[in-house]
């Protein structure tokens, strides 16, 4: 049986006010709370509360046989709880419903795995304390921020045992000859890995609207032929996973609603389901089905979803951005040590990834990705903002100690 395992990341960032020189030792106002606002609001309207309702639509539909998977990040939902509670419902909605799984991951989205493993484990914890407060459940299955991951993640994710599961990208570097649509154990063996059959995923989450993209108009139909043809490789009766990982934002606001993008959706699990070999399956349920031994795959160096290279480079491919992270991990530390649970809140809303996204200076299709998604004019400018903040938090924290 080959299934389809939907898992969606849900993010916005609390993107900063432009935070000048002169704002040092005068001004605590780190974050651009009216864009942040606007953006919210926004994106409700465009992607989040329709595409709830349509998914919410499909479950009840299908009678729990179509099912999808949600990552959420804490930095969205305190945002939600302050501006949008009705969308906040409206994910409550689908954790009743029984058809969603709700994944673990780094409360504000950071980087803490390759920089401070203390404080990755201290997001993930708070992350699941999260879910259980917002959702009524205790997630089983990670996935590290932009799906990150390497050996080291596994052995971290080793110290929370409630963890059976880790998705990651299925990059060709460390596949080799391997499939995506097997699952494998980690380096040691300890969990579960689901790996991203990015081939398929990108060609909604990026390519859909395409115009020239030879495959365009991309169907419902057609999509699950494709994956109607994949079971060929297996010849020993194995069971497969199609795992399609992709932003929540693709449904409205990456891909606008007059692509077509929301009738696709609908149609796609109508057009999967004909078939009685093929159905849909969350990530914790896979381990239920599996009908084979997974082999081992040691991933030595860190991979990611993002850009071409699927590594690290997306936040730490130019000085700026180095100095940038590694500035922050030693405030986050005075900070801590500091005793100011205050500061600590702020601080480590300052550790989300997508800040240091918004200073990547790469260029040509991955440069416009990154352009697309920064609210500043450029990298330097996002650069600039951010270390000024980190100058004035670690001023408040050493005028604190002083006193």
């Amino acid at each position: 049986m080959l299934n389809v395992v939907l898992y969606f990341q849900v993010h916005q960032p609390r993107r900063l006010a432009q935070y000048r020189v002169l704002d040092i030792g005068r001004s605590h106002q780190y974050f651009n709370d009216n864009l942040n606002r606007t953006v919210v609001n926004k994106v409700a309207e465009k992607c989040y509360l329709r595409t709830n309702r349509l998914l919410l639509d499909l479950i009840d539909k299908f009678n729990g046989k179509f099912k999808v998977a949600f990552s959420i990040t804490g930095a969205f939902i305190e945002q939600l709880r302050e501006f949008r509670p009705d969308v906040l419902k409206s994910f409550k909605d689908l954790a009743d419903s029984g058809g969603v799984e709700f994944l673990g991951e780094t409360y504000y989205h950071s980087l803490a795995s390759l920089f401070d493993q203390d404080e990755f484990i201290e997001q993930v914890q708070m992350h699941s304390e999260l879910m259980k407060t917002e959702f009524g459940c205790k997630p089983v299955t990670f996935r590290n921020t932009e799906l990150i991951y390497c050996d080291q993640v596994a052995d971290l994710i080793t110290k929370m045992p409630q963890f059976k599961t880790i998705l990651t990208e299925g990059a060709d570097k460390i596949l080799g000859w391997r499939s995506p649509l097997y699952s494998y154990k980690t380096h040691k063996g300890r969990q579960l890995l689901l790996l991203k059959y990015y081939s398929l995923a990108d060609d909604i989450a990026f390519r859909f609207s395409d115009k020239n993209w030879s495959s365009y108009p991309l169907t419902a139909k057609r999509f699950a032929g494709w994956l109607h043809k994949l079971p060929l490789i297996e010849k020993h009766g194995r069971n497969l996973y199609v795992n399609l990982f992709m932003d929540y934002e693709t449904f409205g606001e990456h891909q606008w609603s007059d692509t077509g993008i929301f009738d696709f959706l609908w149609d796609l699990p109508h057009k999967v389901l004909k078939n009685d070999f093929f159905g849909f399956c969350q990530p914790q349920e896979v381990i239920k089905t599996l009908n084979y031994k997974p082999a081992p795959l040691s991933v030595h160096y860190p991979i990611s979803w993002a850009d071409c290279e699927r590594d690290t480079s997306a936040w730490l491919s130019n000085p700026m951005q180095w100095n940038a992270v590694k500035t922050f991990y030693d405030v986050l530390t005075k900070v801590k040590n500091s005793g100011r649970k205050d500061l600590l809140e702020t601080a480590r809303r300052l550790s989300t990834s997508d800040l240091y996204y918004y200073m990547c200076t790469k260029y040509f299709n991955d440069g416009d990705v990154h352009k697309y998604f920064s609210p500043y004019s450029t990298p330097e400018e996002a650069y600039v903002y951010f270390v000024n903040i980190l100058a004035d938090l670690e001023k408040t924290v050493e005028e604190e100690a002083v006193v």
